[in-house]
């Protein structure tokens, strides 16, 4: 039976869709397979690590019937690579394997039973359904993804704070160091609801998500999130935990404040991090009236500074901070103007777009 017949290209790009969350070698062999399920013309294919679960379903033609099998992801991803783009490729099932066919070439690969493929088993009952546009949350995830934690002892901040409320959805990531904060507002209301979303889930997500038109739907449960949009289903396990109280760590009422050009402070950034050392990325800021001034040294007693025209007339501030907690803010950020707030040289900075109230970014001082 042809399971399904398409271009290298759609077949290529459907596959790879739901093929991230695969793992190579996993303690469950069948966890490396895409379940296959062919419903008439309409293939659904299913990729699973337990803890989150990518579905997708396509138009790819074939044979009329009905079949599910279960086949190496990568394996197969690998093979289609090689193929060019226009290629017919097809697949078809013939005694317990999947036979690849494209030109002359011909690939026999081995199936387990899709009975034994294990489905996530979804939550008995979901949150209300909301929706934002789906760039606008590939928007807000990469305000402030790169603030996760990555490992930490902490489960809870190995991930993203999701809040819903009322007409806004808010994300919030921290790792300790630095707390970065962005919300969007929904065009409907909704009840209250606070999950934390995996890191693996995140990436996941910032991969998939287009901006192109067209919305992702949410739904939260108490230990899953559902997300649908462009055709596919994303379920995903939640980080159990209580985040911390991010309104408490966001400054208010700084009385120090700056605006200036987000480029020219990164280019300055990122000049004076080159002789900072690996082990310590501390930089110091001088901050005078009508002068910035970065600067650093290593362990060899090289140094850099670097000076830029501020429009300032408050304190004389000297603080010390993590080059790379500033850089991967301002990198992140789109805008021509940052705005930069500071008490003193023992208190955090909040940075934040001049434009734009919906992001907050808070960086706490290093000892220099």
């Amino acid at each position: 039976m042809i399971v399904l017949k398409a271009t290298q290209e759609k077949v290529l790009s459907v596959l790879q869709s739901v093929a991230g969350i695969v793992e190579r070698r996993h303690t469950l062999p069948i966890l490396a397979n895409v379940l296959i399920r062919k419903t008439g013309a309409q293939v659904q294919l299913t990729t699973s690590d337990l803890e989150i679960q990518i579905r997708t379903t396509a138009e790819l033609d074939g044979d009329s019937g009905n079949f599910t099998t279960t086949v190496g992801a990568r394996k197969l991803i690998d093979i289609l690579r090689t193929m060019p783009s226009d290629q017919t490729v097809s697949l078809e099932s013939s005694q317990n394997k999947l036979v690849l066919k494209g030109g002359k070439s011909r690939f026999t690969l081995q199936t387990l039973p899709a009975e034994d493929f294990p489905l996530v088993q979804e939550a008995a009952s979901f949150g209300p359904k909301f929706s934002v546009p789906q760039k606008t949350l590939k928007a807000l995830l990469a305000q402030v993804s790169f603030a996760m934690a990555v490992h930490d002892i902490r489960y809870y901040l190995n991930g993203i704070l999701f809040v819903a409320e009322g007409k806004q959805l808010s994300l919030v990531a921290t790792d300790g160091h630095r707390l970065a904060f962005a919300s969007a507002t929904l065009d409907v209301e909704v009840p209250r609801q606070e999950v934390i979303l995996p890191r693996k889930t995140v990436l996941e997500m910032q991969r998939l998500l287009s901006d192109a038109e067209g919305a992702i739907e949410m739904q939260f449960a108490s230990n899953q999130a559902k997300f649908s949009f462009g055709g596919m289903e994303f379920v995903t396990k939640l980080v159990e935990g209580k985040f911390p109280d991010y309104n408490r760590v966001i400054p208010k009422n700084h009385k120090n404040s700056i605006t200036l050009g987000r480029q020219p402070l990164l280019a300055s950034l990122q000049r004076t991090a080159i002789l900072t050392s690996e082990k310590f990325k501390g930089v110091r800021l001088n901050v005078e009236p009508g002068t910035l001034r970065v600067a650093s040294n290593n362990a060899e007693q090289e140094e850099a500074v670097d000076e830029l025209d501020i429009d300032y007339g408050g304190d004389a501030i000297e603080i010390g901070f993590n080059v790379t907690y500033l850089i991967d803010a301002l990198a992140n950020m789109g805008q021509e103007m940052v705005k930069m707030e500071l008490a003193d040289s023992n208190s955090s900075a909040l940075i934040t777009n001049p434009e734009d109230a919906n992001f907050k970014y808070v960086v706490m001082p290093m000892r220099i």
